[in-house]
């Protein structure tokens, strides 16, 4: 990660001290980090967790799904996705999957499924927090709010309707290892057994923590961050983004909105940004960021990668493209691209 103002294609250093000769201090600080991570999304996830197991015990899930049920057909997935996705809109991805875990054994989906919600849920997230960064960068919290909310829903239904018409992806998708190997099927009759298949699960949300920190690690000494980056700015001039912005904004596609939407609010106010360069730098940040991390996770979950990652991009690039078309940059303002 790089500090604001740093080069944006600079060699940022490695996660970790290299692995050899020094693999004891490799193992040692990948278990720090691991673990303050892990704990971090823990404070998120089990008040989740707990809350679903409660609302089971009293039958709310029940009730709420029951409540969902005519909206969910919209989108062609069960009721109980509306909960995990109402939780993803409100508290963020992890207490999405913190949902999952909890009703994963009473959720049946299909690969297509998963993946129409995974794709959901990466479109929007955590709209409190995060619409709150992009209205303090300059975009409005409304507008950019609903843009999220409404092309996660449209988009959700269309990969779950059409993958169902064209019978594509429709295996079920594998959920057990969310479960506690079968614990949740227990858990129904004994709170022992559900706290049991719920630390299991939380223990390989864990191990998914590990394995995505090394792989970003590996990622960025073979400098295979740094390509992306350079790949992604003139895919971001080619849906409107002016020159000067693409880059800051490549950096919060790829890290993250906060990081992002911090590096455009320093930016905007060294180099005067206009309302509409700020705004569609923002719609694209809102739509489509942190596309390693949050993409590798949904893909760790069993969604498929071309619609949570290439049907994602492309369709942000569209959106952005259609608005940089009809709010044209004004009379004597260099043109989007211009250097």
């Amino acid at each position: 990660m790089r500090l604001p103002g740093a080069p944006i294609f600079a060699s940022a250093p490695p996660l970790f001290p290299a692995p050899f000769p020094f693999m004891p201090a490799y193992l040692s600080g990948l278990c720090r980090r691991s673990l303050r991570l892990f704990l971090t999304l823990l404070k998120v996830m089990l008040p989740v967790l707990i809350a679903v197991r409660v609302g089971e015990s009293l039958g709310l899930v029940q009730l709420a799904g029951q409540a969902l049920a005519p909206i969910m057909q919209v989108f062609n997935l069960p009721p109980e996705a509306g909960l995990v996705w109402m939780a993803c809109l409100v508290a963020g991805i992890y207490a999405g999957l913190g949902a999952l875990i909890g009703l994963a054994a009473v959720m049946d989906l299909t690969v297509a499924q998963l993946s129409a919600l995974a794709a959901m849920m990466l479109f929007a997230h955590a709209i409190p927090v995060e619409q709150a960064i992009v209205r303090r960068a300059g975009a409005s919290f409304w507008f950019t709010s609903a843009l999220r909310v409404g092309t996660a829903a449209l988009y959700g239904a269309a990969v779950s309707w059409l993958c169902a018409a064209l019978d594509i992806l429709q295996q079920p998708a594998t959920l057990a290892w969310l479960q506690g190997s079968g614990a949740g099927e227990r858990a129904a009759q004994d709170h022992l057994a559900w706290a049991q298949g719920t630390l299991v699960s939380l223990g390989t949300t864990y191990l998914i923590i590990v394995a995505l920190l090394v792989l970003l690690d590996v990622f960025e000494r073979i400098g295979l961050t740094r390509r992306i980056t350079a790949l992604m700015v003139p895919v971001l001039r080619v849906s409107g983004l002016e020159a000067r912005v693409a880059p800051v904004t490549t950096v919060g596609v790829l890290l993250g909105l906060t990081y992002g939407g911090a590096l455009i609010i320093e930016a905007a106010a060294r180099e005067g940004y206009s309302p509409r360069t700020r705004l569609l730098a923002l719609s694209w940040l809102s739509l489509s960021h942190s596309l390693i991390e949050d993409t590798l996770l949904m893909i760790a979950l069993g969604a498929d990668f071309w619609i949570v990652l290439v049907g994602r991009v492309l369709l942000t690039m569209l959106i952005v493209a259609v608005m940089a078309r009809v709010w044209r940059q004004p009379a004597g303002q260099p043109l989007a691209g211009a250097a």
